[in-house]
């Protein structure tokens, strides 16, 4: 299995991530998931209603996600490492709790993951949503999704990394 270096993940769109990622965690196996094996689970094992309308994007003028994947294959090889194609993105309300952690001007380093829970934890949430940057029922759902990446990406990957623009 060969890594790559680059941000590949980055380039796939996210429904090919998401895929990607939902069969790496369904393929019960101690082996590296490569896209060789992404492909050969997509065209031999894929529930039937999902198939369908995977073949039904062939009729379409958009591009499939079969037809992604292998461009990805040829572009990157076979024994690619799938897990380097997902790519993940703070919602819009961690967005924002991350923006805020990383322009503070007293921070030495860059802020992680971990940082960021830490901020939450502290009360930046209640803080932003006093300040109206976030709505108060947005505050909910922060601690579990930075919990989820930080389970995801460990905690010292740079929160910086997950901003979502719009």
């Amino acid at each position: 299995m060969i890594r790559n270096p680059i941000d590949i993940a980055s380039r796939v769109s996210p429904e090919l991530t998401s895929l990607i990622e939902t069969i790496i965690n369904q393929l019960d196996t101690d082996e590296p998931v490569t896209l060789a094996s992404i492909r050969s689970f997509i065209t031999n094992e894929l529930p039937a209603e999902i198939n369908e309308t995977e073949q039904m994007h062939h009729f379409d003028t958009g591009e499939s996600l079969i037809d992604e994947l292998d461009a990805l294959i040829e572009e990157f090889g076979e024994s690619a490492a799938a897990v380097d194609f997902i790519y993940a993105f703070a919602s819009e309300q961690l967005s924002r709790v991350i923006e805020e952690v990383v322009s503070d001007e007293n921070r030495e380093n860059p802020a992680t993951l971990e940082v960021v829970k830490e901020a939450i934890v502290n009360g930046l949430a209640g803080r932003l949503v006093g300040e109206g940057i976030l709505d108060e029922d947005e505050d909910d759902v922060l601690m579990p999704e930075i919990e989820n990446l930080i389970d995801r990406f460990g905690a010292d990957a740079t929160a910086e990394d997950f901003l979502r623009y719009e």
